[in-house]
């Protein structure tokens, strides 16, 4: 009897302990909860009153307000019912031209004309800083957490980028006449072979070649970018089928070839390739670049500010192409973050197709996202909140004036924010901008540094507008 009493005791002990157990929550870093979840997963799921949970730098749960009693987080970050979703990715700028923003908008053939001059003259590691920390303050408030970029000096462009916490795909430029990190293009690709090896096993950097376009640099050049890529298994950013010009030198230089078709000849079209603008090109040249397996950088306000022409971004991206959102250097888009290109695609693409119902808002909002990440080929990171993928996350304000009321949170998005409605900004699990405030570098100095740079620029422009000879 006595062991029979034993048994049943040792019995229930083990069910209470089983039950505690049960019951015990995990441990994560931080928790998001009361949230308008916009999951931007493959379902394209939502999630009112929704929770994300997040260890380390990696999300491990995303649901219903269910998940607040299996996790205890040491940080809670209650957002009032705003919109949660993945942080924007920017396929496409040259961060560092903040400084110049505003010069000579209007100027015909300005790249020739204007910028070519004014960056032989200004250009130089302290410009690359001063440009690129205020550029990131720019984008990390307006909700972009991951940027693809091309300039010169990109180790000072990724010191920057470490600093303030935010993740970037950073390439050096490569042309074939002198400028100021190389005075060739071998020199180009020698400054960006050590580039690489300095950064090739950073978390958040992902260094890169950046040849600027196939018309600025030789054949040769173009196959060795293309071959090292591959062997070194890092991105080539480059600007593709974006001018008349470049139209005109590849077809004498091709036979008559289209940029697009000109670049597979060569060998240099591949799944390492991210090509800005794309905007002339044609269904043969699409064919290309999806058998390429290539990503596109679709920058609607640059496009057609410099009235080149409209990117057939929508087919592209029905048709299954590597397609996301870039918004061009500042000095062409004139803004850094993708969220103040949502209106332009979505009404553009309306209007040149005739079709009001042509390119809604979750396709917009999926090519900031999702799709960006498929263009950079890290769709199996970022771009989306699922479990296992790193914690890049912006809230965005529904309670400002322009925001309500949400009945529809991707049109919402679309047709009614703008980048001052990023409340929060996390990379990699950390809050970087938390109600506006960045957390991790010193705003106002940065600020003040790049007005003082302008000065310098001041001296080598005339009030034209045109650069001191």
């Amino acid at each position: 009897m006595a062991i029979k009493r034993t048994l049943i005791a040792t019995a229930m002990l083990s069910l209470g302990l089983f039950s505690a157990i049960s019951h015990a929550k995990d441990n994560v870093d931080l928790m998001i909860t009361d949230a308008m979840v916009l999951t931007m997963d493959q379902g394209k799921a939502v999630y009112n009153n929704g929770v994300v949970a997040i260890k380390g730098n990696k999300i491990v749960a995303v649901g219903d307000a269910s998940l607040e009693k299996r996790y205890h987080a040491s940080q809670v970050l209650d957002v009032d019912g705003d919109i949660v979703m993945p942080g924007l990715i920017n396929t496409h700028t040259h961060v560092s031209m903040t400084v110049f923003r505003s010069l000579a908008d209007d100027v015909p053939d300005r790249l020739h004309r204007y910028i070519f001059p004014l960056e032989a003259k200004l250009v130089s590691r302290e410009m690359v800083r001063i440009g690129a920390n205020l550029g990131n303050i720019e984008m990390l408030k307006g909700g972009v957490t991951t940027y693809a970029d091309m300039y010169y000096f990109e180790d000072e462009v990724a010191k920057t980028v470490d600093k303030i916490g935010m993740r970037a795909i950073l390439g050096e430029t490569i042309i074939k006449f002198p400028v100021a990190s190389a005075k060739n293009a071998d020199a180009g690709i020698d400054y960006t072979l050590n580039f690489i090896e300095e950064y090739q096993n950073h978390p958040r950097i992902t260094p890169a070649f950046a040849p600027h376009g196939p018309y600025t640099n030789t054949t040769e050049t173009l196959q060795k970018v293309a071959k090292l890529s591959l062997e070194k298994n890092v991105p080539v950013m480059i600007h593709l089928a974006e001018s008349d010009r470049e139209e005109q030198v590849i077809a004498e230089r091709a036979n008559g070839m289209s940029p697009v078709e000109y670049m597979d000849s060569i060998g240099a079209l591949n799944k390492n390739l991210v090509g800005a603008h794309m905007i002339l090109i044609d269904d043969k040249d699409i064919e290309l670049v999806k058998k390429s397996d290539m990503g596109v950088a679709h920058n609607m306000s640059a496009n057609i500010k410099s009235a080149k022409g409209v990117s057939p971004a929508l087919k592209m991206y029905d048709q299954e192409v590597r397609i996301g959102l870039g918004t061009d250097g500042p000095m062409s888009g004139n803004t850094l973050s993708t969220i103040d290109e949502f209106n332009q695609v979505a009404k553009v693409h309306k209007l040149v197709n005739k079709d009001r119902a042509a390119m809604p808002p979750i396709k917009v909002i999926d090519m900031a996202t999702m799709g960006a990440a498929r263009a950079l080929h890290m769709e199996d990171k970022i771009g989306s909140l699922e479990v296992g993928k790193r914690a890049d996350i912006i809230v965005i304000d529904t309670k400002a004036p322009n925001m309500v009321p949400v009945y529809n949170p991707y049109s919402a998005l679309v047709y009614s924010a703008n980048s001052a409605n990023v409340r929060h900004s996390i990379v990699d699990g950390k809050i970087l901008m938390q109600d506006r405030q960045i957390l991790t570098v010193d705003e106002k100095q940065i600020v003040k540094e790049a007005i003082e740079f302008t000065q310098k620029v001041r001296e080598t422009v005339i009030e034209s507008g045109e650069v001191v000879q």
